[in-house]
């Protein structure tokens, strides 16, 4: 479906000099309206990171709302979707109420076994010349000797001038807090705002702006749902992997786990290194089993629950989820970090709907050689069959 943000193009037989002027003018345009969009994101990162947290937990009230209207079509959707969000809060405060004190006390003890850990690391690392030079090019942050920061730019300073102006006032908690109103009033109506977004369009550009949104939404839904239950499954299996092999604070290193599993790839390095940090303690048997518990959990989530899980979301290749991750972590700090992927995902499901598929795709992996004419044909005829037995 291609998408112009100008004028629709008129043929080379009837372009005039005029024609040609408006579409210098066009081209003007959009180059501004890209160049204000790279302006906000640099000046207001931390807070279109705020609005996105927002639109993308309002997305999900939305999806489960729609189930729920798909059981019972009695019921309206505003109360359908506040019916969804006061099943959440009951869920997670149930949940808090029950295995709170546990975790809290986990965590507390997961902090304080990680601080001992840590200064142990850096004692041994200090003792070695190849230690002492990975301390200091560490920051003082990760336990390194590198106090040097780099000075703020003219955009980092506004943009945390802005958010740090709301961290001040309502902190983290407040934050929070205006993430999940602003998600419920986004989940409550969103043709408000969806139309409010069109009306930014050109006239004869909204349809095609209509079904972009619309497929964002869609695929944020599934990448958001598949995540959750990819999550659930790496969480459940760390904790009681890490139980059976006798490491402390299973509880709490499982929900750290499926918390950073969240982002992909680089999650699963950061869920770990709290796990090898306390099986240390244990000893190099406890961190060697440690280790092959997490490298076991990731091959098959990434070979198997991710694939089926995700099947129905935008396929993400894993060089262009780790550059996002680059790019937004730098721009927006760690909610840029955390973001990434469903962003990512978001925009790679506008490109796919914004632009036609290659008709010899197939072309460029005989050249590059990642198949042969053999594979090309073979892969071909097993869609086939799978299509027709689908059919059938």
């Amino acid at each position: 479906m291609p998408f112009f943000f100008s004028r629709p193009p008129v043929p080379v037989a009837q372009q005039t000099p005029t024609n040609a002027l408006d579409r210098i003018y066009g081209i003007i345009r959009l180059t501004l309206c890209l160049s204000l969009i790279m302006l906000a994101i640099w000046l207001l990162g931390e807070v279109l990171a705020v609005l996105f947290a927002a639109t993308l937990m309002a997305i999900v009230l939305h999806g489960l709302a729609r189930i729920l209207r798909r059981h019972m079509k009695f019921i309206p959707y505003p109360i359908a979707v506040s019916l969804v969000a006061l099943s959440v809060i009951g869920l997670m405060t149930a949940l808090v109420w029950s295995n709170g004190p546990a975790i809290g006390e986990q965590f507390v003890g997961l902090k304080n076994a990680l601080v001992v850990q840590s200064g142990d690391m850096r004692y041994h690392l200090s003792q070695t010349t190849i230690g002492q030079m990975v301390l200091n090019h560490l920051p003082v942050s990760l336990g390194g000797n590198d106090s040097t920061t780099p000075l703020s730019s003219f955009g980092f300073g506004i943009a945390g001038s802005v958010t740090g102006l709301l961290g001040s006032a309502f902190g983290l908690v407040g934050t929070l807090f205006v993430v999940l109103i602003s998600a419920f009033y986004f989940a409550v109506s969103p043709s408000l705002y969806i139309n409010g977004v069109l009306r930014l369009v050109p006239p004869h550009q909204r349809e095609s702006a209509r079904d972009l949104l619309y497929s964002a939404g869609n695929t944020l839904w599934a990448w958001t749902a598949g995540q959750a239950l990819d999550m659930l499954a790496v969480g459940i299996f760390s904790g009681i992997g890490l139980y059976l092999i006798g490491v402390p604070l299973a509880l709490a290193l499982g929900v750290v786990a499926g918390l950073c599993n969240f982002i992909p790839y680089i999650g699963a390095i950061l869920g770990a290194v709290p796990a090898l940090l306390i099986s240390l303690s244990l000893g190099t048997r406890e961190a060697l089993f440690v280790a092959i518990l997490y490298s076991v959990i990731q091959f098959c989530e990434g070979n198997i629950l991710a694939p089926l899980i995700q099947r129905r979301a935008v396929h993400m290749p894993p060089a262009l989820a780790i550059l996002s991750q680059s790019v937004f972590g730098s721009i927006l700090g760690v909610p840029g970090l955390v973001l990434a992927s469903p962003i990512t995902a978001a925009l790679l499901a506008v490109f796919d709907k914004a632009t036609p598929p290659l008709a010899d795709a197939t072309k460029t992996q005989l050249e590059t050689n990642e198949l042969t004419q053999q594979e090309i044909i073979k892969n071909k005829q097993e869609k086939s069959d799978a299509t027709k037995s689908r059919s059938e």
